[in-house]
């Protein structure tokens, strides 16, 4: 029997031989990553010379302004080779997104305007483009596309990078053809990573479909693969030209032949037209990718990538209240000038290689001019609109909020500290000579020398013998509930400076814990240590009434100390890397007391329950999802308490069945590209820490994360008033709000809403309310209703994890 298989087996081979194996061409790269001058005149003549070659190009959409200035004839004669759209055409763009970004490290919001902005610009060069097809040289997929992409248009997508798998890679998944679905259900007809495309042997970026081996399209026939397809997005600059040159007739170099060349559009509406066999409910940890998580020159990016997401979608929120209740202008120019920066500042190239490109004019030298300029322009605009909105200064202060839930919570106007209770998206007015002010939070040296902090929701004990180390929370209004594992120092500092002694914490020296607030309404504490002779100052903040208990830590290290798992010096051929195991790294470690811990984690549009046993690995082949974009909260076997971590940036943390909830804080050593990432200043950090009851979605956490991210704004006043723009129901989020067309356009987004229809009301006069497409097209139009009391309001359903925009005509 085991005989008569194999002759069957070796039959189908065989007879695979025959058949024909399809390749994906083209290249990737643009102005600011690799595209020299010449490229586009390369690709016009050898397009003309190999007439059976096909390209997918992934280039960025703004270098095509660059291409038309400078090399105008070849860049007409691309026009018109490009004016095919059909699915027998030779050119099909795979990805228009305009910085070219990973997707899993940004914003929701971020991602859909890079679709946004990357398609208008091309199609002011190329008024008849399609996009049909999703496809991206590099891992630049997260779990919230699919809905994202069908809603510009997006037929068929790729979960292929063969080519370029330093960062990463997706999960070998099925066959020909799968349904990549959603978390809010979408999906998309997709070729995934097969899962029969391993990884090249002695290689540490490359499967085995990069150059369509004899071996993976065997491979594929036998697993009953009818069409299989490789891949290789070649850098732009390469001048190979076709890159299986002569593959078709005698399958050099190994590569099976014969192997055709293809669009994505072409092999999904010409070729492996038969539709999916299998539906794939991915996740994102089947995003399989690893930055350098803890080194200072990503870190730094991270920070200022987020810091100007967050700046940037406040600040239209607050332009679209004064265009809506003032009739102000909408600066479009000035935000899609602040959006191009931002977006470039995304760019996968930013984040793997930040040490590329000349002295001054690196990556991350961008990255600071990049976000800067955004900030400049939304910081300008939130200043303008605010004085629009407040009037002249008086006796007032306005007090603005910019999410989509009613706040109620300490506020700064200069250096006075009130509390203030604020409708959704919109503000409200406090006199000046009458802030309301607070009591009752208030710290305490104790005789046994540990420092009590005790608000209504906490009594926390922190130990300067134990480095500062938090040793007991507890949590008042969750039936005294202790957080502290027994025996365990909460938010100690700990990393493997293999250079300087090993394994170093922060609670092997003592602390001085200075009391630097004490006013009733907020103690903060600044805890001032030392970590493997570093000396360090953690500021913890914590407030009366206030869930979150925020820390700002600041590092000032005494040169570059070499912190990691060992001294490597990585090779092409050494899957084992010392930069990948995140416990000996600088960690900040929250050891929670619940049981049978589990973990959620939020990602763009979307949260996952981690099927993790613990986040830990070593090996290129061998990548785990430990990303956290936002936050990421562990919980207990029922469900009953939990414990999130909010972080001011994209990086990993930690966890494991013995191993603490823990935030990556600083690695220094070789890394990937065989670059040394160095510390070369101070570490500072900002993260923040939310005990609960029950899980993510029935504490809120991601309108939790709204408010850490979108801080009240403050204003001299001259008068009093309250007023909200849009106030949806529990568990809606409010993504953006922006003006086109005179419409007001509002993006919502279903974190934890407990029914799929849900009301939004108004606080303006609209005159219609249409649900479209991110492309704009209609979708269905919406009654708008009027209440008892004349307050109006739409009813709309959204899924869970789905987005939907609305477009209002407002009076």
């Amino acid at each position: 029997m085991k005989r008569l298989l194999i002759v069957i087996l070796l039959f189908i081979v065989l007879k695979g031989g025959a058949q024909t194996a399809w390749f994906i061409d083209g290249y990737h790269g643009g102005i600011y990553g690799h595209l020299p001058p010449w490229q586009t005149k390369f690709m016009v003549e050898k397009l003309a010379q190999y007439p059976n070659w096909k390209i997918n190009l992934e280039l960025e959409p703004e270098s095509w302004d660059s291409i038309a200035l400078h090399d105008p004839e070849n860049y007409r004669a691309f026009k018109k080779l490009f004016a095919d759209q059909t699915a027998d055409a030779r050119i099909e763009y795979v990805n228009p997104a305009y910085g070219q970004a990973y997707m899993y490290n940004i914003s929701g919001e971020s991602v859909i305007r890079q679709f946004y902005y990357g398609m208008k610009k091309m199609r002011q060069h190329f008024p008849g483009v399609r996009f049909t097809t999703y496809s991206s040289e590099e891992p630049c997929f997260t779990s919230a596309l699919p809905q994202i992409l069908k809603s510009y248009g997006f037929k068929y997508a790729s979960l292929k990078n063969p080519n370029t798998c330093w960062g990463g890679y997706t999960r070998a998944f099925g066959g020909e053809l799968v349904n990549w679905t959603g978390a809010d259900g979408s999906a998309m007809l997709t070729s995934p990573r097969y899962e029969v495309e391993a990884f090249k042997p002695n290689s540490i970026w490359e499967t085995i479909a990069s150059g369509n081996s004899k071996e993976y399209v065997q491979k594929s026939f036998a697993y009953g693969i009818k069409h299989p397809v490789g891949m290789c997005l070649q850098d732009a600059g390469w001048s190979f030209g076709p890159w299986l040159r002569g593959a078709n007739e005698t399958g050099n170099n190994g590569v099976y032949a014969p192997t055709k060349y293809t669009t994505w559009r072409g092999y999904f509406e010409k070729i492996a037209n038969g539709g999916a066999r299998k539906d794939w409910r991915f996740s994102q940890e089947d995003v399989l990718v690893a930055l350098m998580w803890g080194a200072q020159v990503l870190q730094r990016i991270a920070q200022s990538v987020r810091h100007s997401e967050n700046n940037i979608i406040q600040a239209e929120k607050l332009a679209a209240m004064a265009a809506v209740w003032k009739g102000a202008a909408w600066p479009e120019n000035h935000f899609g000038e602040a959006w191009r920066t931002l977006l470039l500042s995304q760019h996968h190239d930013c984040w793997i290689v930040p040490y590329n490109g000349k002295k001054g004019d690196t990556w991350a030298d961008k990255v600071v001019r990049w976000t800067g300029f955004t900030n400049r322009v939304s910081d300008s605009i939130t200043k303008s609109v605010t004085q629009q909105l407040s009037g002249n200064a008086g006796e007032y202060v306005r007090v603005f909020n910019t999410t989509a839930v009613e706040r109620d919570e300490w506020v700064r106007f200069g250096d006075r500290l009130f509390r203030a209770k604020v409708p959704a998206m919109g503000y409200a007015s406090y006199k000046l000579n009458a802030l309301p002010s607070g009591k009752g939070a208030a710290a305490t040296r104790l005789g046994n020398g540990l420092v009590q902090v005790e608000t209504d929701l906490y009594r926390m004990v922190v130990d300067p013998a134990k480095g500062g180390a938090i040793t007991s929370w507890v949590a008042k209004q969750l039936g005294d509930k202790e957080f502290v594992e027994k025996g365990k120092l909460f938010n100690e500092l700990r990393g493997n400076f293999y250079n300087n002694g090993g394994m170093q914490s922060s609670t092997d020296t003592k602390a001085e814990v200075e009391i630097i607030e004490n006013g009733g309404a907020e103690v903060k504490l600044a805890i001032k240590g030392e970590i493997a002779g570093h000396p360090f100052t953690q500021v913890l903040t914590v407030q009366q009434g206030q869930p979150r208990v925020d820390c700002h830590l600041k590092i000032d290290w005494k040169g570059n100390p070499a912190i990691g798992e060992y001294h490597d010096e990585p090779k092409d051929t050494q899957v084992r890397k010392a930069y990948y195991d995140d416990r000996f790294k600088l960690l900040a470690l929250f050891p929670v007391n619940l049981s049978s811990q589990k973990i959620y984690k939020n990602a763009p549009y979307d949260v996952t329950k981690s099927k993790l046993k613990n986040t830990f690995f070593n090996r290129w082949d061998s990548i785990k999802n430990n990303v956290l974009l936002n936050w990421v909260d562990v919980k207990d076997e029922n469900g009953e308490y939990g414990m999130a971590l909010f972080s001011d940036h994209t990086t990993s943390y930690t966890h494991g069945e013995r191993f603490p909830l823990g935030l990556t804080l600083q690695y220094s050593g070789n890394g990937i590209f065989y670059r040394n990432y160095t510390i070369d200043g101070p570490t500072e950090v900002n993260y923040a820490l939310l005990p609960h009851r029950g899980k993510w979605d029935q504490a809120g956490l991601w309108a939790e994360g709204a408010r850490w991210s979108e801080p009240l704004i403050t204003a001299a006043a001259d008068s009093e008033g309250q007023r909200s723009l849009l106030q949806p129901e529990k568990g809606i989020e409010i993504s953006s709000v922006t003006v086109s067309d005179k419409a007001l356009q509002v993006r919502l987004f279903n974190a934890a809403a407990k029914t799929p229809t849900v009301k939004v009301y108004l606080g303006f006069t609209a005159a219609t309310a249409v649900v479209v497409e991110l492309d704009e097209r209609k979708i269905t139009t919406l009654p708008v209703h009027t209440d008892k009391t004349g307050r109006k309001w739409i009813e709309v359903s959204i899924p869970r994890f789905g987005i939907r925009t609305i477009k209002f005509e407002h009076v």
